[in-house]
């Protein structure tokens, strides 16, 4: 059906966003144990290569996170207490430098296996698979329960006597959180998508 395909092509685009409309801070999962900035940290010491963890900083903090690498390899030949209190150091400095890069604050590590919702995980298994179809899938169905909440609430309260200034109120209320809810969505579609960082001439 042809809406129904346009329809779904528009809930693609807006993927980055849809699920956080109306919600608060969206969730990283780069700050987390098991994240993929942590998971990139473990494969650089098990490797001693650095550069699989320089991809996820600005090209001016490499010194740092250089450095820190070589103070980690270091500490670690000690014994094994020293490798985990080296390896969290690593985490850390690497995590937070990875943050600021992103202009985003560091609060600390976050634990393994936490409650990332469900869009996060879509999104890293649709890489992993190699598919997008269950992501798309996903958001469109996101995407077509949160527009028919709007609508209905807006339809719903727009018949009102013009002397009910209550019934009035509501359904304004109503109409402007709907036609928001639809302005943001529009926007995320048609917003560039950026990376985190800024480009260099």
């Amino acid at each position: 059906m042809r809406d129904r395909a346009g329809f779904e092509r528009f809930a693609g685009l807006v993927a980055a966003g849809v699920l956080s409309l109306g919600a608060g801070p969206a969730l990283a999962h780069c700050d987390g144990l098991d994240g993929p900035v942590v998971t990139a940290a473990r494969q650089a010491i098990k490797t001693g290569e650095v550069e699989r963890v320089l991809i996820w900083v600005r090209p001016q903090d490499a010194a740092e996170i250089k450095a820190a690498f070589q103070q980690t390899l270091a500490v670690r030949r000690l014994n094994p207490q020293a490798q985990d209190l080296a390896d969290r150091y690593f985490f850390e400095t690497l995590v937070r430098v990875h943050r600021t890069g992103e202009s985003a604050p560091y609060t600390g590590l976050k634990p393994a296996g936490r409650d990332l919702g469900p869009a996060i995980p879509a999104a890293d298994k649709a890489l992993e698979s190699g598919s997008d179809a269950a992501l798309v899938e996903l958001l469109t169905g996101e995407v077509r329960e949160g527009l028919h909440k709007h609508f209905e609430a807006a339809a719903g309260k727009r018949n009102f006597r013009p002397d009910d200034l209550e019934a009035g109120r509501e359904s304004v209320e109503a109409y402007v959180a709907y036609i928001h809810y639809v302005e943001r969505l529009y926007e995320a579609a048609h917003a560039e998508s950026a990376g985190h960082y800024e480009e260099r001439d």
